[in-house]
């Protein structure tokens, strides 16, 4: 495990997470601890497929090999008691684009789409640049989690007509790993009122001890109407480039659907070095996953502690899942701009500001723990002098 501990730059790589930096703000002495990825080393197993394919030197048009659906299809049933086949299972590019698809293919110009308040921020955007009607449903803090206000969603579901709902799970920005008894409510709904449900699982490996992820796909069987699920290995195995994500539909008519729409785009082809690193993150990476998860909950108690000792009005979400964490800083101001430019003007350290996860983000941030633990504790420091000299 001590490999996570291992620095390496990424600067002067392209990197959005390191090198938009300066162009975001104009300045090149600043700490990033914003952007959703990983500064670890893939999986061995991941390098050398690729490096593998290197050596043949030829790179042609590749089509989707079978171990590869047999690997996405038993890491699911293994992992998350999901059951799929080979027909189940389409690729595209990414859980956003696909997102994109569905909206497309599912919901009409004009028709309301409602997402959670907080929540990652592209999941509003797509919805009102396909020109849709954008609802939130602000989620409830109690015992130190978010959850979902089921009443609200329900009086909006009927008064705003919502044709669809866009869910996290696990949530992006709260780490919330929603439960059974909680998915199960909002498929009662979905159901219900006819309402499609896309579900954003991208985050269903980064579960920590205590909490277990459950799928959509295993709440109950007749919702299958109306689900469709996206996911992908790249966020678990911090392979954000390589561009490939899963759509699992187990209704036919939904899948000839999605598909016409994918058609309609021509979206078919996949990324050769993502339908490869897909394959041997699920074939080979389950110990460097174990491991991973220990060493994001040790920097996530880092976190916790060091807020508890030198800046204890900041109120720390202790996350369930993901490798994110939702800071309210509050206490020390309500102003947005303020609190954004003192983090780096002051401390020199880069968050994601918490309003642009919709209007309850208001005075939060979000910090992305998922570094090796010298860099974590630099960002916690340079956090620390943002507010106390």
């Amino acid at each position: 495990m001590d490999h996570f501990d291992e620095f390496i730059s990424r600067k002067n790589t392209d990197s959005v997470k390191w090198d938009a930096i300066s162009q975001t703000y104009h300045m090149d002495d600043l700490l990033p601890l914003w952007v959703a990825d990983m500064d670890f080393l893939a999986p061995q197993g991941v390098i050398d497929a690729f490096e593998n394919y290197l050596q043949k030197g030829i790179f042609g048009y590749s089509i989707v090999p079978d171990g590869l659906y047999r690997s996405v299809v038993d890491w699911e049933q293994k992992h998350h008691h999901v059951t799929l086949t080979k027909n189940d299972v389409l690729f595209t590019s990414g859980v956003l684009v696909s997102l994109s698809m569905a909206l497309q293919a599912f919901t009409a110009p004009g028709d309301a789409v409602l997402i959670h308040d907080p929540v990652y921020p592209p999941f509003g955007a797509i919805v009102e640049k396909n020109e849709r009607q954008l609802i939130r449903s602000s989620l409830n803090k109690r015992a130190g989690h978010f959850e979902m206000d089921f009443q609200d969603m329900e009086e909006k579901i009927i008064s705003k007509k919502i044709k669809a709902i866009i869910l996290c799970n696990p949530h992006n920005p709260g780490g919330r790993v929603w439960t059974k008894k909680e998915l199960k409510q909002l498929s009662d709904l979905c159901l219900k009122y006819d309402v499609f449900l896309f579900s954003d699982e991208i985050h269903q490996d980064i579960v920590f001890s205590g909490h277990e992820f459950t799928s959509m796909q295993t709440i109950d069987p007749t919702l299958s109407r109306l689900l469709i699920t996206f996911t992908s290995a790249t966020k678990t195995f911090n392979l954000a480039a390589i561009k490939n994500s899963m759509v699992f539909i187990k209704d036919p008519d939904l899948k000839n659907r999605f598909i016409k729409q994918l058609e309609k785009n021509q979206h078919q082809g996949i990324n050769t070095f993502g339908l490869l690193g897909t394959q041997a993150a699920y074939e080979t990476g389950e110990e460097w996953l174990k491991e991973l998860l220990v060493y994001l909950e040790e920097n996530v108690e880092e976190v916790i502690t060091f807020f508890a000792e030198h800046l204890p009005d900041v109120e720390v979400m202790k996350p369930e899942g993901t490798y994110l964490m939702w800071l309210d800083f509050s206490a020390y101001t309500q102003d947005d701009r303020l609190l954004e430019k003192q983090l780096i003007k002051k401390g020199k350290v880069v968050l994601n500001p918490g309003i642009s996860f919709g209007p309850s983000g208001h005075s939060h941030m979000r910090l992305n723990v998922a570094c090796p633990k010298s860099v974590l504790r630099e960002g916690l420091l340079r956090i620390k002098r943002s507010f106390i000299d």
